[in-house]
């Protein structure tokens, strides 16, 4: 089978496509073979040795399949070849086949083709933990969302207005801004047009969220934003720290968190998968819900073919994604 690997560390070009033997299910795995798979800002991350995770050379990256069981393992009692799945793992998801524990595979919902559960998994999951559970977004109150195009981003507009709140969106230009508002966004603020990161972004803050600023800050960006978002933010504000998508991860003075009674909140999806796969599996099925209601529509703004995943993991690094890009195989 083709595989996408990285056999030592570098940018996206460092990548190759080889043949590799196929995988082969353990006891408690399952092999399934991919249809598609979902390009995120950590694959560019783990690549470059600079991610949490970090596999043993030489790998694949990846970390969102969608397919078909192909085999399953002994012990395997929830999944049987012909089933449409999908998973989140922490790498791998790059390659024609991938063997995966069994206890990490999803059901595809009904109506939802590969591509669509290629790009739904991790973004939608990381965006519901944040909101609804570590971040505790209640009916009426505000959201602002930085990187707000972003795969994540998108997932956070669409959850926030699910849940009732107002949601004012965060990006670099006025094309990103346009899908922020056709996902739900109430408002949104340009980057671009902000000349004092400090002074000018807090008033525009100000200015749409009604004078009191926003309860709950959805930052996967950090850099210069992550400060005046904070000091924006209202009284008992939950500011979530999703990511460091900028590369800088800001220094916060703690006095802020006096003055204005607030939390940072961090927010670490693949632990709390691992640690509460019950609470995991709870908000998967109520992501799956509210996409059968038809409130959640996930963003591909792109698909490659497995052999230019290069291509999508360059674009990802310069920040030219609008939501989702997915690998077809």
């Amino acid at each position: 089978m083709r595989a996408v690997l990285c056999r030592s560390y570098g940018p996206p070009e460092t990548l190759v496509v080889a043949d590799v033997p196929s995988p082969t299910p353990g006891d408690g795995d399952v092999v399934v073979s991919v249809n598609a798979a979902g390009v995120n800002f950590p694959d560019v991350l783990i690549i470059e040795n600079k991610y949490q995770v970090k596999p043993p050379l030489p790998f694949s990256p990846g970390s969102e399949i969608a397919g078909v069981v192909k085999s399953v393992g002994r012990g395997v009692t929830t999944a049987r070849p012909g089933d449409r799945v999908m998973a989140i793992i922490g790498y791998g998801a790059f390659a024609e086949e991938v063997s995966v524990d069994a206890k990490r595979l999803l059901a595809i919902p009904d109506g939802m083709d590969f591509v669509t559960a290629a790009a739904f998994g991790l973004t939608y999951a990381t965006s519901d933990f944040a909101l609804r559970d570590r971040g505790e977004l209640k009916p009426g109150e505000t959201l602002l969302v930085l990187g707000a195009a972003g795969g994540v981003g998108l997932a956070a507009i669409e959850i926030g207005k699910a849940l009732g709140a107002r949601v004012i969106a965060c990006a670099s230009t006025e094309e990103k801004l346009a899908v922020c508002r056709e996902h739900g966004a109430d408002a949104t603020i340009n980057y671009a047009t902000i000349r004092d990161a400090q002074d000018e972004f807090r008033a525009e803050i100000k200015s749409l969220a009604d004078g009191k600023g926003p309860d709950v800050v959805y930052d996967p960006v950090g850099g210069p934003y992550t400060e005046p978002a904070l000091r924006s933010i209202a009284w008992r504000g939950r500011l979530l720290v999703v990511g460091f998508a900028a590369g800088e991860i800001p220094k916060i003075p703690l006095n802020l968190t006096l003055l204005k009674g607030c939390a940072i909140v961090g927010v670490f999806w693949g632990d709390f998968a691992r640690r509460e796969p019950a609470r995991f599996a709870d908000s998967m099925r109520h992501l799956g819900r509210w996409f059968a209601e038809g409130r959640l529509h996930p963003h591909v703004s792109a698909t490659f073919p497995l052999e230019r995943a290069a291509d999508a993991l360059t674009l990802m690094a310069h920040r030219q994604v609008k939501g989702k890009i997915v690998l077809t195989v």
